[in-house]
């Protein structure tokens, strides 16, 4: 029989509300709906370190798992990929929220700036019950609609995040692999 012995935060994982607020909603808590056959909206975010609302205007996200493809997983398992990560603003955070997004993730260390201690990210999108996951990789491969994303952690009752393997299966079956495996 094998065991199991790890941090929350390994790999691709997901935040719940727990992450960030004593006493909210831990992994085993997250709907299914937010994280098992999401519509995916693919956001081309590549070249620009602090994401604002920008590159969400126009777009329908209610219900949607917003992946914001930066082209910063290219750097996993470098020294590059712990420092200078893109991430998203105070704004972004409001936009995804106000427009009703389901999930968010991204191809990146963390979805906040490392700098900011008030974590915005983390703040604005937990405290609305939006998962997130870190840590992706892949997005270029997936379509900017018409796929659907899959990333449920196994039921953690006190968890605060968990490993996934997160995939987005398209329109034609095709699933596309968006979590970071260990060789990579």
């Amino acid at each position: 029989m094998a065991s199991l012995h790890l941090c929350g935060n390994t790999g691709t994982y997901v935040d719940a509300p727990m992450h960030r607020f004593r006493g909210a909603a831990d992994i085993a808590a997250l709907p299914l709906e937010r994280l098992a056959h999401v519509p995916a909206v693919v956001v081309d975010a590549r070249g620009v370190q602090a994401i604002g609302a920008a590159p969400f205007r126009g777009l329908h996200l209610l219900g949607k798992a917003v992946l914001i493809h930066t082209g910063f997983s290219r750097y996993w398992r470098t020294e590059r990929y712990l420092r200078d990560n893109p991430f998203l603003t105070r704004a972004a955070c409001e936009f995804l929220r106000d427009a009703g997004a389901a999930f968010v993730g991204i191809d990146s260390l963390n979805i906040d700036d490392l700098a900011d201690l008030a974590r915005p990210a983390h703040t604005t999108l937990l405290a609305a019950g939006i998962p997130l996951c870190e840590h992706m990789t892949n997005l270029a491969a997936v379509p900017p609609e018409g796929g659907y994303l899959h990333a449920v952690p196994f039921k953690w009752v006190g968890g605060a995040s968990c490993p996934v393997r997160a995939y987005v299966l398209t329109e034609d079956g095709a699933a596309q692999r968006t979590s970071v495996a260990p060789h990579e």
